[in-house]
């Protein structure tokens, strides 16, 4: 099978994707996956018990030994056990066979809610087979994939009520926040009703394109097509307005750690960081990260200490707390911005450092391939190399990728929602399983 030719930062020696010609002869269930070089029939998983060979019987059945030459999830989870391991290694092995287990994605469930496009995407915060959809009409679907009952729907304005921000509410998760075109920030719940109103602008030329909400700190933020950003606290009140851009704000994100601390991004090419302890004005800002092209987003990572930008052309970038002002990684990427689609947005996965973010093939891209597909690219957050692609025939539409909290994963493009279901060992697994394989081994040695 050849090879795709990709940049040098793209290259891995791990996993490459599958072309289309294979996908075809595989079974229904297995054409969306990646595989490695000279893997074989048998599920990438398996590399959960790459250690056990290594296990060894001591003389005496006093300890445990473990060959230092392996490395595997219960090599490192038992020397985590006896503290003899700092957690990062252990989060590589997890992240490494994350990737693996990557080959037994599928598709698991599709819906087609909406007359117009998807437009804005959140997992429920504690239910991890529910989620909230919003349309270009304003429309705002409640999922639950794991019944059977109809999803909850409300329905939008129709034309100009696009959704352009959810967010579930973590004190109330029959309620969220969600912005829209209509000009309006306000908290809603799932049976249509409108609990308070944050924003409404006076004109129709004014409206709201991103939103965020700290539940620690009682807050909301949200920006608007002209640079202003807005900062309230949950009972509705306003504790500044501020032009903050000199054009639209395309995104808000505070800080997961350090609330205080918040990111705006802008189609003027500006990524800002700020302290909203000291903000007094546009110029009151910490970091101005100067971009080539107009940005669609900026989103933190979970543990708060890099930052994830995707402007509109060709580039995703890594920054991190250490120098917020000097981008540690740039990797190039098609993903070009296109009126009549929902912008692209590179994002973390909530639990590795990995980002993850839809493949717009562009013509005019350096490394573009002909007939290249559109696939979902997952990118290592420290190195900025590829580490694999996936990609269906029976979905070769352009993808928004968001990941849930639950390792589970939703697209946002076109009309139709995907359910991605990741078959995976967990951590509790491997625990379980080291405690039986011990108990084995020591009652052998006996």
């Amino acid at each position: 099978m050849a090879s795709k030719k990709r940049p040098d930062t793209q290259k891995t020696s791990e996993i490459v994707c599958l072309d289309s010609r294979s996908l075809e002869r595989e079974p229904e269930a297995k054409k969306l996956r990646v595989k490695g070089p000279g893997c074989n029939k048998r599920c990438e998983s398996d590399c959960l018990w790459e250690g056990l060979a290594s296990l060894q019987v001591p003389p005496s059945c006093s300890s445990l030994q473990v060959s230092s030459s392996c490395s595997s999830i219960v090599r490192d989870l038992y020397q985590y056990r006896l503290d003899e391991a700092a957690w990062l290694p252990l989060q590589q092995s997890l992240q490494k066979s994350f990737l693996h287990s990557l080959a037994s994605y599928q598709i698991f469930h599709k819906a087609a809610p909406f007359d117009r496009r998807v437009t804005s995407l959140a997992w429920h915060p504690t239910h991890p087979s529910t989620l909230a959809a919003g349309s270009k009409g304003g429309d705002i679907m409640l999922w639950n994939f794991g019944i059977k009952d109809k999803p909850t729907f409300i329905k939008g304005i129709g034309a100009g009520g696009s959704i352009t921000g959810l967010k579930f509410n973590l004190l109330n998760t029959n309620q969220f926040f969600a912005s829209s075109i209509e000009g309006t920030t306000k908290l809603q719940d799932f049976e249509g009703n409108t609990l308070r109103i944050f924003t409404c602008s006076d004109t129709c030329n004014i409206w709201f394109c991103s939103l965020d909400v700290s539940t620690k700190s009682r807050i909301v933020v949200t920006g608007d097509n002209v640079g202003n950003v807005i900062l309230l606290n949950t009972d509705g009140k306003e504790l500044w307005n501020l032009r903050m851009h000199k054009k639209k704000v395309t995104h808000v994100s505070l800080n997961p750690c350090c609330d205080w601390l918040l990111a705006t991004a802008s189609v003027d090419q500006t990524v800002k960081i700020w302290d909203l302890r000291q903000v007094k004005g546009k110029n009151s800002y910490l970091y101005s990260l100067l971009h080539k092209h107009p940005v669609n987003s900026a989103y933190f990572s979970s543990d708060g200490s890099r930052l994830l930008t995707t402007d509109q052309k060709n580039e995703v970038r890594v920054y991190s707390a250490s120098q917020w002002d000097n981008p540690i990684n740039r990797i190039p990427h098609p993903h070009r911005h296109f009126q009549h689609l929902t912008p692209i947005k590179a994002t973390w996965h909530p639990r590795y450092n990995l980002i993850v973010v839809g493949r717009y093939p562009d013509p005019n891209f350096e490394s573009c391939a002909p007939y290249e597909l559109r696939t979902i690219d997952i990118f290592d957050g420290n190195s900025g190399k590829m580490m694999c692609q996936l990609y269906d025939p029976q979905d070769s539409g352009i993808i928004s990728v968001r990941f849930g909290p639950s390792k589970s994963d939703g697209k946002r493009q076109g009309f139709d929602l995907l359910y991605l279901k990741l078959i995976l060992f967990v951590l509790c697994l491997c625990q379980y399983l080291l405690h039986l394989l011990t108990s084995i081994l020591i009652f052998a040695a006996q």
